[in-house]
């Protein structure tokens, strides 16, 4: 079977990847962005997540929304870009998601039939998830929910991250509590080097976050600003 990761970038697709790419035949990573550059759940220079592609070794097929797109328009982008995968030879998308039913539901919903779905981290407990993070991979917090609060901000996920957690809050930010950046990872062929930036805080559909900027640590230049105006998203 041939199958494309939806990847964020974050820490969820990480351990999906690593889940399924000794079992099956990887066709690529697919990654939806703002016409601003920026990835539309995370707000991730798009240069990073080039960068992770390349240390994954997979091809990045890009999916650009236009800002201010109604979410029909972005589920239409998103299903012309999954039916190109189906042409191109691709069996199956994979997903990183953990226990929420109505965003798996949402997402096959979203996908064509000609397509399966695949959530090889489904049901799995995240303490468990979360020791394998902290232990294999080196993540930093990128977006957090205003409940949660911006002080958690562009840090690394360690146990000092999750410890610090408050006891509600999931310690994979399964309940959308706060979503990452990974820069390495046991499969990475290199680490994506990274200094944090500017923070800014963004309402859309009534929901208000924080984004960290990450930036590439050579490069000094602003690419467009963290945002996420898709009232629901394809990727987590």
């Amino acid at each position: 079977m041939r199958v494309a990761v939806s990847w964020s970038g974050g820490k969820d697709a990480a351990l999906a990847l690593e889940s399924v790419r000794d079992e099956y035949e990887m066709d690529s990573l697919l990654t939806n962005f703002s016409e601003n550059g920026r990835s539309k759940m995370h707000g991730v220079r798009r240069s990073l997540i080039e960068k992770q592609a390349d240390a994954v070794g997979l091809p990045l097929r890009q999916v650009v929304v236009p800002e201010g797109a109604s979410n029909e328009d972005y589920e239409e982008s998103m299903t012309a870009a999954l039916s190109d995968l189906y042409d191109d030879g691709v069996d199956a998308v994979v997903f990183g998601d953990v226990f929420l039913e109505d965003v798996r539901e949402y997402r096959e919903e979203m996908t064509p039939d000609r397509l399966d779905t695949l959530f090889p981290l489904w049901g799995e407990d995240t303490d468990l998830l979360a020791e394998r993070l902290r232990r294999d991979y080196r993540a930093v917090t990128v977006c957090v929910s205003d409940s949660l609060g911006a002080e958690y901000l562009g840090e690394s996920y360690d146990e000092g991250f999750v410890r610090s957690l408050p006891d509600t809050v999931d310690p994979c930010g399964e309940n959308g509590e706060f979503h990452t950046f990974v820069a390495d990872a046991p499969y990475f062929r290199r680490s994506v080097e990274y200094e944090t930036g500017e923070v800014v805080r963004r309402e859309s559909g009534g929901t208000v976050c924080h984004y960290c900027d990450i930036v590439p640590s050579e490069v000094s230049m602003p690419e467009g600003k963290p945002t996420s105006d898709a009232p629901t998203d394809y990727q987590r």
